[in-house]
């Protein structure tokens, strides 16, 4: 799908390795006339998202770009103070002549498993889910009050809205552009590009994070905290935990350059 929406490591210049080899041809680049702007995951900070959008708005004057896209890598919502105001912010409509393309996350699937399966609460709630829920108005329960899943899961269902309900459904897994894919967590390195599985997708780890393959393309991830943003000849990882640090990236993509904000 060519252009398709469906432990901190030193920086090295993704242009000149590959499984530590040299690299012999043209550099990772995106097409001409475009700059990206990529951003790790948000996890309910929506004020670090506003504040990093303004940097992007102040960025974009600075010299022609025919197109501007802003692609955001999952996991907007949970941990943070406030979900529902993040996947608002995502929702609404982007500057004149940007694109804006929202990859889902692991955590917007527990959205959809929850109001599907209320025994699925206790999971979710281990990984933020609460704050979730809060956000969208809805009560947990308390030492004085206790709210069953069935109860709460009837309370989120009425809050929801279609909108959102259909943001966390359908979001797409990956995009890819140029020579770079995208996606939250990672890929599975034995499998070609296009025959990549949702789990892998959303979930992966070790198995991606340890590779020293060359995937094709150079995959643009989150999904696994860094205190800095990692640089590999196969990958980029730009999740800076921000509900954790206070620090939300923003990778640009322009030419053969890559930077950060």
């Amino acid at each position: 799908m060519s252009e398709n929406v469906k432990n901190s490591g030193m920086f090295q210049h993704l242009s000149n390795f590959v499984s530590g080899q040299k690299k012999v041809g043209t550099p990772p680049h995106v097409p001409e006339g475009t700059r990206i702007y990529v951003v790790g995951d948000i996890h309910g900070e929506i004020d670090l998202l506003k504040e990093l959008h303004k940097k992007m708005l102040a960025d974009a004057t600075d010299g022609p770009t025919a197109r501007i896209l802003q692609i955001f890598l999952g996991d907007y919502i949970d941990r943070g103070p406030d979900s529902k105001g993040v996947v608002d912010w995502l929702l609404s409509a982007p500057p004149t002549d940007w694109q804006r393309i929202c990859l889902k996350g692991n955590h917007e699937t527990m959205v959809h498993d929850f109001l599907d399966d209320s025994e699925t609460l206790k999971r979710w709630q281990q990984l933020g889910g609460a704050q979730t829920l809060r956000s969208y108005g809805v009560g947990l329960s308390s030492p004085k009050k206790k709210v069953s899943p069935d109860n709460l899961r009837a309370d989120f269902a009425k809050k929801i809205s279609k909108e959102h309900r259909d943001f966390y459904n359908n979001s797409p897994l990956f995009f890819e552009m140029g020579s770079y894919f995208f996606a939250h967590a990672g890929v599975r390195p034995e499998l070609a590009l296009q025959a990549q599985e949702e789990e892998d997708l959303l979930w992966i780890r070790d198995d991606f994070l340890q590779s020293k393959l060359d995937f094709g393309k150079i995959i643009i991830h989150g999904h696994t905290p860094v205190s800095q943003p990692e640089m590999y000849h196969n990958r980029i990882n730009i999740d800076t935990g921000a509900y954790m640090s206070g620090k939300l990236t923003c990778l640009v993509l322009e030419n053969d350059e890559q930077r950060f904000l």
